[in-house]
């Protein structure tokens, strides 16, 4: 260690308290992080790049300072899926610190990576309180059946309205409107449902036809009076 000539002059004082960092809670217990190996834990981060174009959610399984498992989730640019799948093969098996100083291809994935640093260092984690964490592949849990993330698309202008395109229930068919031509229900499609049956053998129009439900008031007997296409009417 080198010293500047005034500080080798000074004279010693000795230090006093040295009561160490604040705990946080980490998968159960209280945990006093001095090192990354310290930090373990299940959370998210969203970010966005420049321009605000599109964003992610990314999502981390950590054991003592280890990425185990990733969720990159992406919306709005379509070069930012291609980064997605890059960063999904960069992230597993490195540090925190190395993941947070690491290119992930996207502005976005680089800012969520920043933001769910912030989250974890100071305990603010999904499984703060979950005696050992959650399993590695927890992360599929956030997809649901079919492993489809979850989005939700509303288009709308001041002359025509809205029109539903993409609810949590899966991809919006039909939209229904009553007599006063607002919206009172809608019919959607579960795509990943219909992927399953689908590659199972069943036919196309079949499985379509069992993975259509409905949401609302959708037949002319709870008040529907149309039924229009959101894509094209």
């Amino acid at each position: 260690m080198i010293y500047s000539h005034e500080v080798e002059h000074m004279c010693v004082v000795k230090k006093g308290p040295n009561h160490g960092p604040s705990p946080i809670p980490g998968e159960g217990k209280w945990v006093k992080v001095k090192e990354v190996k310290d930090i373990s834990g299940f959370t998210h981060g969203v970010g966005w790049c420049a321009p605000q174009q599109g964003a992610c959610k990314l999502t981390l399984n950590v054991k003592k300072g280890i990425i185990e498992e990733a969720l990159i989730e992406t919306i709005g640019c379509s070069g930012m899926t291609h980064s997605a799948a890059m960063a999904g093969e960069i992230l597993p098996g490195k540090t925190l610190l190395e993941a947070l100083n690491t290119d992930l291809v996207c502005d976005a994935i680089n800012t969520a990576m920043r933001e769910l640093f912030l989250q974890i260092v100071y305990g603010r984690t999904q499984s703060a309180f979950s005696e050992g964490g959650l399993i590695v592949g927890a992360c599929l849990e956030d997809l649901g059946k079919g492993l489809r993330s979850t989005v939700g698309t509303m288009f709308s202008t001041k002359a025509k309205g809205v029109r539903y395109l993409e609810t949590a229930e899966g991809y919006v068919s039909k939209i229904a409107l009553d007599e006063d031509d607002e919206v009172c229900g809608y019919e959607f499609v579960r795509l990943g449902e219909m992927m399953d049956l689908i590659k199972k053998g069943m036919d196309a129009n079949e499985a379509l036809q069992k993975a259509t439900a409905h949401y609302g008031r959708f037949s002319a007997e709870q008040g529907a009076v149309k039924v229009i296409d959101p894509r094209i009417d």
